[in-house]
């Protein structure tokens, strides 16, 4: 016989309420938004997917000429219920569109998905002087979460009990952060002088990161943001500064996703292996995607993106480029979306 407490049941409704009828995917609703950063100082530019069951004209966002788009319907009605709630960490010099194609999945199967931009480290704004201080990524993503959790139009429709974050390449740096690992600049000074090809190592030093005592001893801090249920790194990297005794630490499940092309600058060995090296057995998973380049986790390209990059800075073409054994970065994209979601959909289950 079945026996339901008041809490069981309670899990029930909210399940149901957020679950598309029919197992079908909802629409997908979007707004842009800027949330003042903790210190006041610093504008976080990003924006917010979301379910909706509205049927709106939908319209492009994130299309260039380089990029397709995703379809959306702008400012629509969010769907009833509490929504789990994923906030989402670009790389080096990208921007919150980059992962644009994840979002809207992920919003199609009832996530709300945030991602902003990170001062100093975004699309057309890498400086030193904002990009050199690496902890404020973490915490800006903390911010994020406090901002929307506590806002009157987001609360009613976020789970505050089922967030989860997910980061590309220096992203992915950013949310190890969050889930509780520590960098340890002597450590990665050590490591770029074994590893001077390492583009971590090259974003350090255009950056200027740790340059002082008190950036170094602030990059040490304790980042974890308890609140996280999960974290999911991109083809990482930057992760041979964290100290292999806070990963051993790390207490929530993590997904490792590695670009699975061989790459001298971000090797998967060396970078996303090292985090499965010391991260718990029993909390980690590790998937080598085969075919996938460090870029292939960037929007569609479109056919003439490779000349139009080159023509307006020579090697950025490669940003179109995947591995040699992909069929299209389409299917790199579906791969990672099943793997995502199946993550995501556990952690609902061990709850």
């Amino acid at each position: 016989m079945l026996r339901f407490t008041v809490t069981t049941l309670a899990t029930l409704v909210a399940f149901v309420m957020a679950t598309p009828s029919n197992g079908a995917p909802y629409a997908v609703g979007f707004t842009e938004t800027t949330i003042t950063a903790s210190d006041g100082n610093r504008a976080l530019v990003g924006a917010i997917w979301y379910p909706t069951s509205d049927t709106n004209p939908a319209v492009a966002v994130g299309e260039n000429p380089v990029f397709f788009g995703q379809m959306v319907q702008p400012d629509a009605k969010i769907q009833d219920g509490r929504h789990p709630l994923v906030v989402m960490s670009h790389g080096f010099g990208g921007n919150w569109r980059n992962q644009g194609w994840l979002a809207t999945e992920l919003a199609r199967a009832g996530y709300v998905v945030a991602a902003i931009n990170h001062p100093g480290t975004t699309s057309r704004d890498v400086t030193a002087e904002v990009g050199s201080a690496l902890w404020l990524r973490p915490r800006d993503i903390s911010h994020v979460i406090t901002s929307l959790i506590d806002n009157p139009t987001w609360k009613p429709a976020i789970d505050p009990a089922n967030i989860t974050v997910i980061g590309h390449s220096l992203g992915g740096w950013t949310v190890l952060e969050l889930a509780g690992a520590r960098m340890d600049m002597d450590r990665m000074d050590m490591e770029c002088q074994a590893h001077p090809e390492f583009a971590a190592c090259d974003g350090l030093a255009e950056l200027e990161v740790g340059r002082t005592m008190a950036d170094r001893a602030k990059l040490a801090d304790n980042l974890k943001d308890e609140r996280i249920r999960g974290a999911i790194s991109l083809d990482l990297g930057l992760a041979r500064g964290f100290t292999p005794a806070s990963m051993a630490a790390i207490d929530i499940p993590v997904l490792v996703i590695a670009a699975g092309a061989p790459n001298p600058k971000i090797p998967k060995d060396l970078e996303s292996g090292y985090l499965i090296e010391h991260l718990p057995a029993d909390l980690a998973r590790y998937h080598n995607l085969p075919g996938a380049a460090h870029f292939s986790f960037l929007p569609e390209c479109k056919p003439n993106a490779v000349i139009l990059l080159e023509q307006d800075v020579p090697g950025d073409g490669i940003i179109c480029l995947d591995g040699d054994d992909a069929t299209d970065r389409s299917d790199l994209h579906q791969q990672t979306i099943t793997l995502v979601l199946d993550f995501l959909r556990s952690l609902k289950t061990a709850s």
